[in-house]
């Protein structure tokens, strides 16, 4: 830290030429290395020479002025004016001294062939509430009180624990009046509402849909523009760090969406920041999203990694996270993604590899389980690019899971079948046990399938209302019975039943009929179940972990699997029918326990099921006592999964 004596202060500018930074730090941070970047650019509230005030920094290497406007100076460009690193880094910096938390700011910005631009801070930990897009001076300080959580924590977010995620959009799981798009519940209200309610139902982490400052609501926050601040709309940063320690003191893990992958064109984002592309690759064959039209970064830059990383890092470090889930990687890795023969250029070695979009995954993976061992990344990825979780030592991505997009579309096509069709294509169900071990899957039934005219879940099921609902406790029943982690977006536990909806809350006010009530207590038990019996987590990795046992007598449309911890005492048994014809004594043939007691069935009465096949006693016979093989006889429901310990 230094500051220059001839311009410590100049009553014109009221900026001092102060710095923060040491020559190491300039050249990590051109090197991509630099990974706590948060700790000094931005604004920081700092006592230089016994005068309390904030120090800003910004990179902006093409930028021939630089200056900061704001409430403080009536927002004019030639006030405050920062001071240009003498080492070529690009980095813009001063100290303002007497300059309080809470004050509103940009960067007035004068760059390449005199374009001027206005844009906020990309290191702000604090935004204006939208349609403002102002950054706002804050000095993020918070005591935690989750030193229990953050000491277990390996345990709970290890893959040999249960995962079981509820996946919240903040601004429409429920807000204060049901259609307000304005009118959301905050962050505080949230500990008082969502945290008892995830507690309630079992789950063991949230995933929360992008929380960094975005400017569209449409987006549901993935065209964001604060890669370090959560949004306003819901309340202060300080407010969401003690929402995330509500949670960890009531035993739930919180995973954040993060996008590395692209960000819009807003005129006070990063898109062109100092008139140049900065932030994004020049050649828009590589730097622009068709799809979403939006810009992608340019991973070759060693400071665009340098600040990525540092924003996966930030949340992990300051606000406790538990893990991020890295958006969109496909978009990432590929140069052809969404793009036609032509629209592309390919890397030098002919392939369609982003290989420095490859290398910042691998090393952002690196970097935060060197520093956050005990936290997860998770790809969503969709396409079959293989190592997506395999090690770094074997030229994997080092991703601790992979969303399972596979399963989740073999699913819908599966169910959507009538169950006369189901029989002939019982592949389609049980095709994911055979690349299931390629890489470590959590199965998502996610907010992407429930939007777009998709319909919600309870419609993708075929027949009557009530095969409806005993279909989608069947598919629920597999989700957890299923090897892998699990995700449910928020109002398919229990059974929304219209489209999801940015601009309004769940659809609550369904919970009064008992179709919906049972169904949300059949997830209820199933997440209980799962987080209490080791044989559906212990080993869901692993293939020594799942075994069929019936799994050819297609024409009856019934499947059984054995799901095993490290104790054989554990083993439990799973049967499902995939038909509206249900089995009474249907006989299956299990090799060891000879008494099995059923502990769960998607038929009980609780769930709005029929009540009528239960498996209170059941009775064996020995078929082979040398191999301790023994026949059971099952009764079993119509579109039914029954679980026996």
């Amino acid at each position: 830290m230094a500051y220059e004596d001839e311009h410590f202060i100049d009553s014109t500018k009221m900026v001092w030429n102060y710095s923060f930074f040491t020559d190491e730090d300039i050249q990590r941070f051109q090197h991509g290395d630099m990974y706590d970047a948060y700790e000094k650019f931005g604004s920081h509230q700092l006592t230089v020479l016994n005068t309390e005030g904030f120090y800003f920094a910004v990179w902006a290497p093409n930028a021939t002025a630089v200056s900061l406007v704001g409430e403080f100076n009536g927002w004019k460009e030639h006030i405050h004016k920062l001071f240009v690193r003498q080492d070529s880094s690009g980095i813009w910096e001063g100290f303002v001294p007497r300059m309080h938390p809470g004050s509103f700011y940009k960067y007035h910005i004068k760059g390449f062939d005199g374009i001027e631009s206005f844009k906020a801070d990309p290191f702000a930990f604090h935004g204006e509430l939208r349609p403002g897009t102002a950054s706002i001076t804050r000095s993020i300080t918070w005591q935690w009180n989750d030193a229990q959580w953050m000491q277990k924590r390996k345990r709970a977010n290890s893959l040999q624990a249960p995962w079981s995620v509820y996946e919240v959009h903040l601004g429409s799981w429920m807000r204060p009046v049901k259609d307000d798009e304005n009118a959301y519940t905050s962050y505080l209200d949230l500990i008082d509402r969502l945290v008892p309610y995830v507690k309630n139902m079992g789950f063991t982490h949230v995933e929360f849909m992008p929380v960094m400052e975005h400017p569209y609501d449409g987006s549901w926050g993935y065209q964001g523009t604060g890669f370090f601040a959560p949004t306003s709309r819901f309340g202060l940063p300080e407010e969401f760090m003690k929402l995330v320690e509500a949670l960890h003191q009531h035993d739930i893990g919180v995973i954040l969406d993060w996008v590395p992958s692209h960000f819009p064109n807003d005129a006070h984002g990063l898109y062109m920041f100092d008139g140049t592309h900065t932030y994004e690759y020049a050649d828009m064959r590589k730097g622009f999203h068709p799809d979403w039209n939006s810009y992608i970064f340019n991973y070759s830059r060693g400071e665009v990694v340098s600040f990525l990383i540092s924003s996966a890092h930030f949340w992990l470090n300051k606000y406790h996270v538990d893990g991020i889930r890295v958006d969109a990687v496909n978009s990432i890795i590929r140069r052809d993604f969404s793009r036609k023969e032509g629209e592309w250029e390919r890397n030098e070695y002919g392939g369609n590899e982003n290989i420095e979009a490859i290398d910042f995954l691998k090393k952002m993976n690196r970097i935060i389980y060197r520093d956050f061992p005990d936290v997860q990344t998770i790809a969503e990825e969709a396409s079959d690019w293989p190592g997506i979780t395999g090690p770094l030592s074997k030229d994997g991505f080092g991703f601790g899971m992979k969303w399972m997009m596979g399963w989740m579309h073999d699913m819908f096509r599966y169910f959507k079948k009538l169950p006369a069709e189901r029989i002939k294509v019982q592949n389609d169900f049980t095709f994911s046990m055979m690349y299931f071990y390629n890489e470590k899957f959590m199965l998502p039934l996610s907010h992407d399938e429930v939007v777009h005219g998709k319909s919600p879940m309870i419609y993708k099921m075929p027949g009557n209302e009530w095969e409806q609902f005993a279909n989608l406790r069947l598919l629920y029943t597999w989700m957890y019975t299923h090897p892998g982690a699990k995700l449910l977006f928020m109002g398919n536990e229990f059974g929304q039943t219209s489209e999801w909806n940015y601009k309004s809350e769940l659809d609550w006010e369904l919970l009064r009929y008992p179709a919906h009530n049972d169904l949300q207590e059949c997830v209820r038990d199933l997440n209980h179940l799962y987080r209490s019996e080791p044989a559906l987590f212990e080993l869901q990795f692993d293939p020594k972990g799942f075994e069929w046992v019936n799994i050819s007598n297609q024409e009856k449309g019934i499947l059984a699997f054995m799901r095993k911890g490290k104790s054989k005492n554990d083993d439990i048994l799973v049967v499902m029918n995939m038909t509206n014809f249900p089995q009474n004594d249907y006989k299956i043939e299990i090799k060891g326990k000879f008494q099995w007691k059923e502990i769960f069935n998607s038929d009980d009465v609780k769930y709005w099921g029929s009540g009528n096949y239960k498996n209170e006693n059941i009775p064996f016979v020995n078929v082979d006592k040398r191999r301790k093989i023994i026949e059971i006889k099952l009764n079993v429901p119509a579109f039914g999964a029954m679980i026996f310990r």
